[in-house]
């Protein structure tokens, strides 16, 4: 018996849809996490990206458990001595909802030569409306 390797050329990409003002973060950012991947797939290879495009929408009413609005940080540094900034979740928000969905993915992705080829495929959007629609979405609701 052979084992089976996903080749490029067999790959077929589906879209999703998911919405952030009904999951919470760290549900939201694994399932896309899990879609970009292709965790769902009979056919995942380990080093051919079978992963799905992901759309996220209401980036701006994102949900978030306990107090983290406020205890959650985000450093960011400048390269020079002593310009290390920091924001809450909050400040965060206000500046860029997107960028709180981006940073949470992207840190549950494997760090290889894929990752930024699946980043390319994850497209959020702060409101309820996304320019994919030609491409038939299929929306994915919160199991809980």
């Amino acid at each position: 018996m052979k084992t089976y390797s996903a080749k490029p050329a067999d790959i077929t990409r589906k879209w999703y849809v998911l919405d952030a003002s009904t999951m919470p973060l760290g549900r939201l950012s694994t399932r896309a996490a899990s879609l970009l991947l292709g965790k769902g797939k009979p056919q995942i290879t380990a080093h051919i990206d079978c992963g799905d495009y992901v759309i996220v929408v209401n980036a701006g009413n994102l949900k978030v458990t306990g107090d983290k609005l406020n205890t959650k940080k985000y450093y960011r540094h400048s390269g020079y001595a002593g310009n290390l900034h920091e924001r809450t979740l909050a400040e965060q928000m206000i500046v860029d909802p997107t960028e709180v969905i981006f940073h949470a993915v992207r840190g549950m992705l494997p760090v290889n030569k894929l990752r930024d080829g699946r980043l390319d495929r994850l497209k959020i959007y702060a409101g309820a409306e996304h320019n994919h629609e030609a491409q038939k979405p299929e929306i994915i609701k919160d199991e809980k």
